[in-house]
Formats: C-alpha cells, structure tokens, sequence
C-alpha cells in the first residue's frame, strides 16, 4: 500500500502540469446522455419523470478545482481511491469536523505529502468534531463548475467585490446589530439555490401537474415553483429566494428564477441575479442538479456548476432555527460586553 501511495503522489502532481488536451471532459448532458441508453425513469401520472422524495447533497467535490489540480478535470481511479482512503483515517469522529470544501481541500494535501492537520473554523469552545457530519460521497469530478472549463467562478466585478467586502467587515467587527451578520446566522435563509454539502443538506421535491414544491432542511425554506404560470412579477417584487418559474424540457425541468434581493446568493450578488436550474434523472439513486448563475452586476460572465444529488431513505427533519438561536444572542450580547469593557478601560 506504501507503494502505491508513493505513485499515486508522482502521479498526481506530474499529471497536473499536463497539457489541457489530455484533461478529460465530463458535462452533466454526456452524463445524462449515457444513462438514459440503459434506465428509464418512472414517471408521474401527468408522464413527467417522477423527481420525488428525499435527496441528500453530501458531496466531496469542491465548488472550484483546486490550483493543485490546474487543469485536470478528473481524478484516476487510483488518486480517487487514494482519497476516499486518507479521508476515512482524517474525518471518522476523533477529530475535528470540516465544512464545505475544507474536506476535499485538506485531503488532497495530505495524499499530496503535506501530511497537514486540520482545526475546526468553529473555534474551541463548544467545538463540532466530525462524528457529528456525515461521510462524504466521492466521484472522479475535481470540481462542481463545469463551466468555464477551467472549474473556477469568473472574476466578480468591483461591485461584487464591494458586497463581498461589507458582508466580510459585517462579520469581523463586534456585531452592532444583527445586521451585521449573515442571513443564515440569523435564521433567515441560506439563498437558493443552496450550495451546502455534508451538513443537513438534504431536500424533499413534491410534484403535481401544476406545481413543484422543493423544500431545504436548513432553516426549512420552501420553494413553491409553478410550472408554465407566465411571465416574473415586476422587479420591485423581490425576494430572498428569487420568483421561480418552471416548466419540462423533455425530462428535464427548467426553473427559471429572478426577483432576488441584493446579496440573496453567495453574499455578493446583485438585484440582477438570474439563476437557471435544470433538474435530471440520471439513475435509480441520483438527480442531477444544474445551475447557471448570471448576475452581471456581480461577475464578470455567468458560470454553471452541476450537483448530483443521492437519494436519501431518511426523512426531512424539521430545522427550528429561530426557536433555538442562541448563538445569534450570545453574539450580541458579547460584542455588548466588549463595548462595554472598551469604555471602562478608556476611563481609567
């Protein structure tokens, strides 16, 4: 097993200097395409694919390639095998939990010979250890975006930047209020679409002839989507979870949504924000999850990314955000006995 380890950290890092000729493609449509030649999905009674049930995104894939992997679309075999292995021995419950990317990220250096540890952003007190996330699902993918086709979100604009920065500030500095902190600390939302992996990031789809309801287990939100119902509502209708549209493409459903609020997506984007979903079957136990983002405001070109969503046998469980949120009073009344303490000080 040493060995093989050995060559699989010559391997990896040989291969990412190859030429971007050699990087093998991997779209969610050829995906679907070579699915669909051996598996039918089961339909509704209206003869849509069915889409219902619990679905579950626990994926290891990163949202953007690693500048480890420059230009490497896909892992080999042995580099995937190599990673579920060392992220097995990084993240069974003794030691802290990781979040996000921190997954993929902190095992891809560790095959790579980095050998490095992983801390919990969480802090000490009252810290998470990963006994308490799920186990990742692996795939050969290095990165959600598939377009462009270098795996990375286009640059943001100098407005973006700016909304980027404030919600950062808003987080660092004691909080004045709490206006200072982010939408999901304050049991708000998470936005949609919902980019969260390995932690409570399931979903639950209902569908009838008129209508998809498609509802996220953190803070409970509900998307009711009607299908061919007509034009958006004027701008000055906006939401946090944008105004979604739906209709079939073949089996394929389309949801159109625009009508977000600033900074509804990602912390940075823009009234503009202009999000398409395209919702697959591509097997018994997976459904394809597309999303085209476009908010010229925010970036500088749109970008697409594809989650495939695993069927999950457990329920959706009800979140309670604001009805447990003692984080967000603790936060407060902190930054308070800092203002408070700063005042003494300055008197003596």
């Amino acid at each position: 097993m040493k060995n093989r380890c050995l060559c699989f950290v010559l391997g990896l890092t040989a291969l990412v200097v190859v030429a971007q000729a050699q990087v093998v493609p991997h779209t969610a449509l050829a995906s679907s395409k070579a699915v669909k030649q051996t598996w039918t999905p089961p339909r509704t009674p209206d003869g849509h694919p069915d889409l219902q049930g619990f679905w579950a995104n626990n994926n290891a894939t990163p949202l953007e390639r690693p500048k480890e992997l420059e230009g490497r679309a896909m892992l080999t075999d042995e580099e995937l095998a190599a990673m579920k292995k060392k992220a097995h021995e990084l993240f069974s419950g003794n030691g802290d939990a990781a979040f996000g990317d921190t997954v993929f990220n902190t095992v891809l250096a560790n095959v790579l010979g980095k050998k490095i540890g992983f801390v919990s952003t969480d802090g000490e007190t009252g810290d998470y250890s990963s006994v308490w996330t799920v186990e990742r699902v692996w795939e050969k993918r290095t990165s959600l975006i598939t377009d462009p086709p270098d795996g990375r979100m286009p640059a943001l604009t100098a407005d973006g930047q700016k909304r980027r920065a404030a919600a950062f500030e808003g987080m660092r500095r004691p909080a004045r209020g709490p206006e200072d902190r982010s939408l999901s600390e304050r049991c708000i939302t998470y936005g949609s679409p919902q980019l969260t992996a390995g932690y409570q990031s399931y979903y639950q789809i209902v569908q009838t002839p008129k209508a998809v309801l498609f509802m996220t287990e953190m803070i409970h939100d509900v998307r009711i989507i009607p299908l061919d119902a007509g034009p958006h509502p004027p701008a000055a209708v906006d939401g946090w979870l944008g105004d979604s549209r739906g209709h079939w493409e073949g089996d394929t459903l389309v949801v159109d949504s625009t009508n977000y609020k600033p900074r509804a997506f990602m912390a940075a984007s823009s009234e503009k924000l202009h999000v398409i979903e395209r919702f697959t079957r591509a097997g018994p136990e997976t459904l394809n999850h597309e999303i085209t983002v476009d908010d010229p405001a925010t970036w500088t070109k749109p970008w697409t990314l594809m989650v495939p969503l695993q069927r999950s046998a457990e329920p959706v469980f009800e979140y309670a955000c604001h009805e447990g949120n003692e984080g967000l009073a603790g936060i407060l009344s902190g930054a308070r006995a800092e203002e408070a303490a700063a005042a003494k000080q300055g008197r003596k």
